[in-house]
Formats: C-alpha cells, sequence, structure tokens
C-alpha cells in the first residue's frame, strides 16, 4: 500500500484540517499520516493515502471526514494531570463561591476534554469540597471535537493503565468499581458532568457563561492566529472574576490582551485588568499611635468598596455558598 503523498495532497490535507480542527500539520509530521491515516485507507478500500486524500477532497463533509479529523487529533489525558490546577482551584473555591449570587451554579468547562479524566477530577474534587459547597449547584461540562472519546468519556470506564495515571489509590477506592480487568466510576460522580460535541473554533456563546475553564494543553496545536482566536472567545464567556487554566507549557503573552497571568502562579489567567479581584486577603495589621501604644486594628474595607470587587464579600458573610471538560479543538491532551 501505498504511503506517499504528493505535495499538492499534503498540502490539501494540511489546510483541511487546520480548517476544521485548528491542527497544524508540518512536513516533519508525516509519520503521523502513516500511522494514523493507513488503517483507514485500508477500511475504505483505497490503496494507499494518495487515495484517501482524493476521497476525502470529493467528500469532504462526510463521515470520512470525520474519520480523519479524529484519527489526526491527540487523545491524551489522565487523572489530575499536573497536581498544581487542581491544587490552586481548591485554593481559590472559597472566593469563586462568595462571589456567586445565591442559588446561582458554579461553572466550569473542561474544553477538549478528551476521555473524560479532567473533567471527572474536578467532579470528585468537589465532591471532596462537598462541605465548602454548601448545597451549590456544580455544572462540569466536557466537550470535544471527538464524538469517540465523548463516548467514552460518558461510559466512565477506565483501564488499569489509566487509572494508574494520576489517580490517589483512595479516590480509586471510593469512586470507582471494578468492571472486569477495568475500573468504572460510580454513578454520582458521573452525573456530576455533562458532555457535548464541541470544536474549538466555533463561538461558544451556546455553553453559556463558566466561571471557571480549563483549556490545557490544546493550545499548542495551533498556529498563532488559531491560539488568539480561541483565547478571546473563551473570554467572552467568563465573568469579571473568571479563571482560566492552561497547560504548562502553553500561554497567553504575545496571543491576547483578553488575558493576563495571575502573579506567581503558572498555567492560571484571569481577564485582563482584573488581577485584584484574585488577589488573597490581606491579615489586618494593628496600627502604631504616636505615643507608642498600638491603636486599635484597622479592619480591612469590605470587598463591596473596592472598585471592580462588588458582591465579592456577599457570600463570605452569609456562609459562602458556591459558584463547574475532550481534546481536539476537542482531542487534546488534558
Amino acid at each position: 500500500m501505498s504511503q506517499i503523498l504528493t505535495p499538492a495532497s499534503f498540502s490539501w490535507l494540511a489546510d483541511f484540517l487546520k480548517a476544521k480542527s485548528g491542527l497544524v500539520l508540518g512536513p516533519d509530521k508525516q509519520y503521523l499520516l502513516d500511522s494514523r491515516l493507513l488503517p483507514i485507507a485500508r477500511t475504505e478500500g483505497c490503496a494507499g493515502l494518495e487515495a484517501l486524500v482524493a476521497k476525502l477532497r470529493a467528500q469532504p463533509t462526510s463521515k470520512l471526514a470525520s474519520a480523519v479529523v479524529d484519527a489526526m487529533t491527540t487523545n491524551e489525558s489522565f487523572f489530575f494531570r499536573d497536581g498544581k490546577p487542581f491544587e490552586h482551584f481548591k485554593a481559590i473555591l472559597p472566593r469563586l463561591l462568595a462571589a456567586k449570587p445565591a442559588g446561582q451554579a458554579l461553572r466550569i468547562w473542561s474544553a477538549a476534554c478528551s476521555t473524560g479524566q479532567e473533567a471527572y477530577s474536578l467532579a470528585m474534587l468537589l465532591t471532596e469540597a462537598k462541605a465548602m459547597l454548601a448545597g451549590r449547584a456544580v455544572e462540569i461540562l466536557g466537550t470535544d471535537l471527538s464524538a469517540e472519546v465523548l463516548a467514552r468519556a460518558k461510559d466512565g470506564l477506565y483501564t488499569q493503565f489509566e487509572v494508574q495515571r494520576g489517580l490517589p489509590v483512595t479516590h480509586l477506592v471510593k469512586y470507582f468499581t471494578k468492571e472486569g480487568s477495568n475500573w468504572k466510576l460510580k454513578d454520582p460522580i458521573r452525573a456530576m458532568v455533562s458532555w457535548r460535541p464541541w470544536n474549538l473554533l466555533d463561538d461558544p456563546t451556546p455553553l453559556g457563561r463558566f466561571d471557571v475553564v480549563f483549556c490545557r494543553n490544546v493550545l499548542i496545536y495551533f498556529d498563532q492566529p488559531t491560539k488568539g482566536r480561541v483565547l478571546d472567545a473563551i473570554a467572552r464567556c467568563m465573568p469579571a472574576d473568571g479563571v482560566l487554566y492552561l497547560g504548562g507549557a502553553e500561554t497567553v503573552l504575545g496571543i491576547t490582551q483578553k488575558f493576563e497571568p495571575l502573579p506567581g502562579e503558572r498555567g492560571v489567567y484571569c481577564l485582563a485588568g482584573q488581577a485584584a479581584l484574585h488577589a488573597p486577603a490581606q491579615a489586618a495589621q494593628p496600627a502604631v499611635a504616636t505615643n507608642g501604644k498600638a491603636a486599635p486594628a484597622v479592619r480591612p474595607a469590605s470587598p463591596s468598596a473596592v472598585p471592580g470587587a462588588v458582591g465579592l464579600a456577599s457570600v463570605a458573610m452569609a456562609g459562602a455558598a458556591p459558584r463547574p471538560g475532550t481534546a481536539a479543538v476537542g482531542s487534546r491532551s488534558t
């Protein structure tokens, strides 16, 4: 079976993949074509990659097109990946909850969620923080371009190898049941996450607004203009105090002016000009009177008195209720 694409066919395929998924296919990725598209060529009865591309050009909106895009996107994910983003999210959870009006759900988006480990990690984390939520509704949405990985995510069934990647043993025992050689998430955790096919190149407005967005290890597959387009779209669906998590090798710097890094944090971003909303609370310091005696401590100003921070104190005083991810443009690495 022929495995060589003419320059013209390679160029067409690269343009097709970028338009459909944002994936940038460089000349150095020829090995991916061989390993990922030859099986599809065989299934389609094509003599090789050249014949497959010819068939695809004749049917660019067919099931074949979806199969090619799915095959070329990277589906790499594991539980509590990198650790730090989840630790940071747990640390800021009280503030996020305090800023939400009573009765309003906390919404989290796991963008390009792949087979669901990121979204379920968040579900387990929030279950562990149940007391902190104080009954607040939480919505976690996982989206991906690939229907195949979304089906796996919804099923919540993982291999022994997959549950050994980042998942604490205590969580495995607590939230999974053994099914043959695999492990399945229990219904309460699976019920916390909803799934929807979505292309990150599309306007996310129909998905609603999100307090927290995990879009990690996806942008690395895009060129600069596409990265900016995706980030700007995400910014439009976040409130002023929203938080964005990117992968450790990703950044907003030089790409968009809609976000800025949170000081002292890697891979954590807020909307531009809103860093003050994310500053840690300052402990009150006793004032010193001119006679050398300590004056009464000055109480810190209410958050509602700080420009741009209206409402941040409301839940803190009332008992704090809370404010809830496939990769291609969907399936990427999360």
